[in-house]
């Protein structure tokens, strides 16, 4: 859930994002790999070592400096949700703690603009309060329609978005 304190968003917890990152992990490669091998126990050694390494990089992601932070959320991206075409999460994905990290950091990894409806969710904000924003030139409009994810990145840190409560 898309938390705010004082009309600031603010940012999962360490335990939230490493949950999701565990969860994310199992489901995407984990599973098939032990459906695949026909073999549970195989798989377990993976799994443990996930949960440690898991805390780890939802501890960077969140206060490393952003050439490491940034590196490792594009190697999460990238090995998370693979595909032949630029990554396009749904719009509740940037609710989630990976998604709210990623608008955080990055603001979108490869979207040189976004939709009213996408930067809402980057900015836990409704598509509506987008276009307020855009209209009194608190957030850059891109020339061809939608909102640019760096002016979205640099909202969100300057407004002082936080950990966590």
């Amino acid at each position: 859930m898309y938390v705010k304190k004082g009309g600031v968003p603010m940012l999962p917890t360490t335990a939230q994002l490493q949950d999701q990152l565990v969860h994310l992990i199992g489901a995407r490669l984990l599973d098939p790999l032990e459906i695949l091998l026909e073999d549970a126990a195989m798989v377990d050694g993976v799994r443990t070592a996930v949960r440690i390494r898991a805390a780890a990089w939802a501890r960077d992601m969140l206060e490393a400096d952003d050439r490491v932070a940034i590196g490792l959320i594009m190697r999460a991206v990238a090995t998370l949700y693979p595909g032949d075409g630029p990554f396009d999460p749904p719009t509740d994905w940037w609710r989630t703690p990976m998604g709210r990290v990623v608008a955080w950091r990055v603001g979108h990894p490869t979207a040189e603009r976004v939709s009213y409806p996408v930067a809402g969710a980057m900015l836990g904000i409704t598509r509506q309060g987008v276009h307020d924003l855009v209209a009194r030139g608190r957030l850059p409009r891109h020339p061809e329609g939608g909102v640019l994810p760096t002016a979205i990145r640099d909202r969100l840190r300057q407004e002082g978005h936080t950990r966590h409560a």
